[in-house]
């Protein structure tokens, strides 16, 4: 490894602890030793010597001819020892429904390393391989065959640690590793699978031709999850965080996390779980989440699923990201033991989509790793209607997984101990190498993609075979009558007892009503539903005192003396401590390191991620110091004291970032969370995040969340990827008070919008457009008195100029860096009757204020609005109607307001500079009346 990783590779244990990886990411390659797995790298002189040994042990001597053959024989089976550990799964029972035939390859056989019939009883040494030091080669492929293709296959050859190969080498291979439960444990695992399959007949009879998604099919993960419970609480998890799509949700929420049965059943008939008050628009059953504790063995788990849109695998980087909160809270970022994220997927989901790859690109990444997840594929052999061979170019839908090394156990879905075996040694693996791992349960849909669908119109074969096959209950009932653990008797009762139970549930469903909603309680304690978004009730005041002030400067601009510095972000610093001094001239990326200072001192956590968020794309920010010698970071602002300040570089994402930050800021809303996009219009590649959760979460689901987007927005004829953060596209999102979206121009008003987020008793998510050019303009700055005394967010912003209100002619209302391009022109030009209001903030609009200061416009003749986006973007077709309403409101009951702008445009923004600068000149002239396009129609 190069220096620079190994100097990097120090600084992340300090951030999370020990990190996840294979052992050459921290410690170099590893050497093949005795007994190792590379058995290719086997030397034969040094095998000979161990043979010879080996014999002389066991009183047995050989001669060299024979030393020289039994060790060209070990060498041998060494190599189909290792063949098998690498492809053994290919030839595992792994189909319930026979379909997907697999031969068995032709390197798994003893021919094709060489050994003939006569060969396979004669003695062989393997120096304690499979737990033999002496066997057969008849032994040792019955041994293989039996621990890597019966029904779990596994690959994890693919792993570089052989620390980790070899722990699941020994829960795997040997002639003593058959999988094992107790009577009680099979009784248990037959009872979840009973539990699971009439909960889902149950459903099926009450609600007929209802859309459910059941399990029908993969039952064996009722018991499988009830393992991950078990085993993880009694290895130091003591929090677990689901994620799922649709396809089993229901019967993962009652027979998983326990949510009373008459709560769905009052669900199922159009009821709500939360008292009517509570508003919202609520969702389908099958996206909602819950949290519950369950208790095993006296060790009692707290566990959430987390609500999800029907957007496959969306919810994945929420849970990542409310689970990396968990453990900040639990103070266990270092060990990764209390809380334990399980994702729970479809294979052709898990094969499809992105994300899945972008949250396993997260497993390692300092900021962001969360010491492994356990991934369960419910693999239904099926997409909606596509089978696997048009839908994916790998043989897995797990496939995908290899690019971070984690192992993969694939098992049969009909077979309910080997699934409940996986998932225990899923949680063993997790919880010793804190690193992600797949359990690919193979298994089919009873059913069609939802109950009402006809899977015969395109799987007519599949559904021919399924129709004729036995439940799994069936299955495993049959088995265990055999080994004699329970009579026919036994399986009827306790199918009789569980179906008695669900009908008394089904009657106190009818009149089941909630006692209250749970959207306020744990951490978020204190914090409650806002006021009106239309009064003035919803701001606080926001600044800070003097003696803070004054500390928090120091700590911008004290440089440690060991730290050498690039001589450019010196005179940045230099530049600071000047407008400290001077008490003037703050700029943005000044206001902003003040905001998240003052909320780390009052206790606040600060979570900063993006793609450049360390140094700011803009080389506007610089929250790291990066010495010039050692690449040793110092960021100012963990110096501070009582909270904490984040922040990260993240990976190139995102879709994933974005949906890890919304998880987090749902689990913690005592710190100020931000997502910053390199450039605003890449927001876009987040949309799935942003239509589904930011905008809609709390209306579906109840559940609020204080995230903040910082886009950068500005036309400074950078192009059309470079300009527009789509203002429009969050505007047509903002109904029923969902959102906050500001366009701010003044650096102290940024510090106040950041610290109202934090200050105010609601959480809503807030999106502002952020600058560039404005973060060096010489207008756009701000006074040391507007930061502290007593003073808070403007959402409108007045004139800079003074005008009085009996002289405005005509009103330009406008939002972000337009407004000093009007306001330099206005001046130039000598313009006395024409104010420029800025709008701040443009959802929840300011209507009220905005009224009261047009009525003292008595001699208003017109009001313009301004924009620097093409006409179909930006606010305009969002704030007309809402400034015609505050202009009746005000008394001019015959004014409308006009358009200044951009024209319709298909491309967001001109990559010429010189017809940017045309279009801008135009559209400042239009707003002010010096142009023919802007003079008053009569």
């Amino acid at each position: 490894m190069g220096n620079e990783a190994q100097n990097f590779l120090p600084e992340m244990a300090d951030q999370d602890g020990p990190q996840p990886g294979p052992s050459w990411q921290k410690k170099g390659w590893p050497l093949p030793d005795a007994g190792s797995d590379l058995a290719e790298a086997m030397d034969p002189t040094a095998m000979k010597i161990a043979v010879k040994k080996a014999a002389a042990k066991s009183g047995k001597p050989m001669d060299e001819s024979a030393v020289e053959c039994a060790a060209a024989d070990s060498i041998r089976a060494m190599m189909l020892i290792r063949v098998y550990r690498v492809r053994g799964h290919l030839a595992a029972d792994l189909d319930p429904l026979g379909l997907h035939h697999s031969e068995l390859p032709a390197d798994l056989t003893p021919e094709y390393h060489g050994f003939t019939d006569a060969d396979l009883d004669r003695p062989i040494y393997l120096g304690g391989n499979l737990g033999l030091e002496w066997t057969t080669v008849r032994e040792v492929v019955e041994i293989l065959r039996a621990n890597y293709c019966g029904k779990v296959g596994l690959e994890y050859m693919h792993i570089a640690d052989i620390e980790e190969r070899r722990f699941l080498q020994d829960r795997m291979e040997g002639a003593d590793k058959e999988i094992e439960f107790t009577e009680t444990g099979k009784k248990a695992i037959l009872s979840a699978v009973i539990r699971g399959e009439e909960y889902e007949k149950f459903l099926g009879k009450k609600y007929v031709g209802t859309k459910r998604f059941g399990l029908d099919g993969g039952e064996s993960m009722i018991p499988a999850l009830e393992a991950v419970i078990k085993y993880g609480g009694a290895g130091g998890v003591r929090e677990i965080v689901y994620g799922m799509a649709h396809r089993g949700r229901l019967n993962v929420l009652a027979n998983v996390m326990a949510k009373p049965y008459r709560v769905i059943f009052h669900e199922f008939s159009g009821g709500t779980a939360n008292p009517e008050d509570v508003g919202g628009s609520g969702d389908v059953k099958y996206h909602l989440g819950t949290s519950t504790d369950r208790e095993f063995d006296g060790i009692k788990v707290h566990m959430s699923l987390v609500p999800n849109p029907s957007h496959l695998e969306t919810v994945d980087p929420v849970v990542l990201g409310k689970v990396r909160a968990q453990q900040a809270v639990h103070e266990d970022l270092g060990q990764h033991e209390k809380v334990l994220p399980v994702l729970i997927h479809g294979d052709a989901a898990f094969a499809g989509q992105g994300i899945v790859w972008e949250c396993f690109g997260f497993s390692g990444v300092r900021g962001y790793n969360t010491g492994g997840c356990i991934h369960f594929v419910i693999n239904n052999q099926i997409g909606f209607t596509t089978s696997p061979q048009f839908a994916r170019s790998s043989p897995y839908p797990s496939d995908v997984a290899k690019g971070v090394q984690a192992p993969i156990l694939h098992v049969n879905g009909d077979d309910p101990e080997a699934v409940t075996f996986a998932c225990k040694l899923a949680v063993e693996y997790r919880m010793k190498f804190k690193r992600d791992i797949v359990i690919d349960m193979w298994c089919y849909r009873r059913f069609g993609h939802n109950e009402g669908d006809e899977p015969s119109f395109t799987q007519p074969l599949m559904y021919e075979k399924i129709r004729k096959h036995p439940r799994v209950s069936e299955i495993y009932a049959k088995r265990l009558i055999e080994e004699g653990v329970i009579d026919s008797k036994w399986h009827s009762e306790q199918v009789e007892h569980f179906v008695a139970a669900l009908d008394e549930e089904f009657e106190a469903g009818k009149n089941y009503r909630a006692n209250e909603a749970d959207w306020f309680g744990g951490r978020w304690s204190g914090l409650h539903k806002p006021a009106d978004p239309e009064t003035a009730r919803r701001n606080v005041e926001t600044a800070i005192e003097g003696k803070l002030f004054e500390s928090l400067g120091r700590t911008l601009t004290t440089i440690p003396e060991d730290l050498e510095i690039h001589k450019t972000l010196r005179r940045v610093i230099d530049a600071k401590a000047k407008m400290f001094e001077a008490g003037s001239g703050f700029d943005w990326a000044t206001a902003e390191a003040l905001a998240f200072g003052s909320l780390v001192t009052e206790g606040f956590g600060v979570r900063l991620s993006g793609q450049d968020s360390g140094r700011g794309t803009f080389s506007q920010r610089h929250a790291m110091w990066i010495d010039q010698k050692t690449e040793r970071k110092y960021i100012p602002l963990t110096t501070l004291p009582h909270g904490k300040f984040e922040v990260y570089d993240s990976p190139l994402s995102e879709y994933g970032v974005l949906g890890f930050e919304y998880g987090f800021a749902s689990a913690d809303p005592k710190t100020l969370v931000c997502w910053e996009a390199q450039f605003g219009d890449f927001a876009n590649g987040a949309q799935i995040v942003i239509d589904q959760y930011i905008a809609a979460g709390e209306a579906k689901w109840l559940r609020a969340n204080g995230l903040v987007l910082l886009l950068p927005h500005g036309y400074e004829g950078q192009g059309p990827e470079h300009s527009s953060a789509r203002l429009e596209r969050f505007l047509q999102l903002c109904a029923n008070d969902n959102i906050q979206v500001c366009n701010i121009t003044v650096p102290a008003n940024y510090f106040h919008v950041l610290r109202r987020q934090m200050l105010r008793p609601f959480r809503k998510p807030l999106v502002i457009m952020t600058p560039k050019s404005l973060l060096r303009h010489p207008m756009a700055k701000s006074a040391a008195s507007e930061f502290v005394g007593e003073s808070h967010f403007m959402r409108i912003m007045s004139d800079s100029k003074t005008i009085p209100d009996e002289k405005i002619r005509r009103l330009v209302l406008c939002s972000g860096k337009v407004a000093y391009d009007l306001i330099e022109k206005r001046d130039e030009e000598k313009l006395e009757d024409i104010s420029i209001v800025r709008l701040e903030q443009l959802y929840p609009f300011p209507g009220e204020p905005l009224a009261v200061r047009l009525k003292r416009m008595t001699n208003l003749e017109e009001v313009i609005w301004c924009q620097e986006e093409p006409k179909n973007n930006g606010a305009w077709f969002f704030v007309e109607s809402k400034i015609e309403d505050s202009l009746i409101a005000a008394g001019h009951r015959n004014m409308r307001p006009r358009y200044a702008g951009r024209e319709v445009s298909a491309s967001p923004a001109t990559g010429l500079a010189s017809r940017h600068a045309e279009q801008q000149q135009a559209l400042v002239e239009a707003a002010l009346g010096l142009s023919d396009a802007g003079k008053t129609r009569s």
